[in-house]
């Protein structure tokens, strides 16, 4: 199987570079690595850091930068796509093709998280280092198990089927792109099953460097997951208002008393304007462009 390794990046060249090493550990290599920026600026002193690097220039935004890595390789079978700060296990690649290989029906794998940093602070490369080298050691189920999404941060995707059925990203979810992997997920589960392999573990830092604005953000919260329930049939509309009710409520809840590394009064506004142009008609994801 030819495997590319793509990752879109924005702002964040010094992760990008300490991930790219961590790449460079991996037992099965990829046949290439593709990283897509908005910038050069974006991929400052990456070049020659891990094998069979390339660098291209694309538009900025997430689904759109993920696209054109596609778009880059019309002769692979699978693009991993990591974020810029997931630190991969060495294993994870050849978990990944010794799954896919005898597994036709699998369209999508996602790893197992041993932490993710989204969820707090961050965490930083050497911390993010000690959790992989602790989590190489413990073991765990092997058993692969279908789940209902992929996680952006970490999922594999088998192109044949993409082609096939012309699917891509969809970049009406624009920015950061907040739920395109379901999106996506969801509409390639029509086509085989997303599986999770425990043997393909990472770290993901949950660098908060270049990412979206809290009143941007906020606004995806709302209009991201109403906008992919309306045309997905495999995303029932209750599952995106369970998903828009939690984040409302910690938002509001922890306006009051906010962590220092999230924008929650922020997120509250977005939040509140999504709310009142969904009342109005026009609540649209490529809104937050404009906020």
């Amino acid at each position: 199987m030819k495997i590319v390794v793509g990752i879109a990046t924005a702002g964040r060249a010094a992760v990008l570079v300490e991930m790219l090493c961590n790449l460079g550990r991996q037992i099965r290599q990829p046949e290439e690595v593709v990283v897509c920026a908005p910038s050069e600026e974006d991929i400052l002193g990456v070049a020659g850091v891990c094998p069979n690097l390339r660098t291209i220039v694309g538009p900025r935004g997430l689904t759109r930068q993920r696209n054109a890595i596609i778009a880059a390789v019309p002769d692979a079978d699978i693009v991993m796509f990591f974020d810029d700060d997931f630190l991969a296990e060495a294993s994870y690649l050849q978990a990944v093709e010794a799954h896919m290989s005898v597994n036709n029906r699998t369209v999508i794998v996602t790893g197992r998280v041993l932490a993710d940093g989204i969820k707090g602070p961050g965490l930083g490369v050497a911390e993010g280092q000690a959790l992989l080298a602790a989590g190489e050691q413990r073991k765990m189920s092997s058993e692969p198990e279908p789940v209902f999404t992929g996680y952006g941060c970490n999922m594999a995707l088998r192109l044949a089927p993409m082609r096939v059925f012309g699917l891509s990203f969809d970049e009406r979810l624009p920015l950061y792109g907040w739920q395109e992997d379901v999106d996506l997920s969801r509409r390639l589960a029509a086509h085989g099953d997303v599986m999770r392999l425990p043997d393909a573990k990472g770290v993901h830092l949950g660098v908060k460097r270049g990412r979206s604005s809290g009143i941007k953000l906020g606004y995806s919260q709302i209009a991201n997951p109403l906008y992919i329930a309306a045309k997905e049939q495999g995303y029932p509309r209750v599952r995106a208002w369970e998903h828009i009710v939690r984040n409302l409520l910690a938002n509001i809840v922890r306006t009051l008393r906010p962590e220092p590394y999230i924008d929650r009064r922020g997120r509250l506004f977005g939040n509140i304007l999504a709310f009142f142009d969904l009342v109005r008609g026009r609540m649209r994801p490529e809104r937050v462009a404009d906020l």
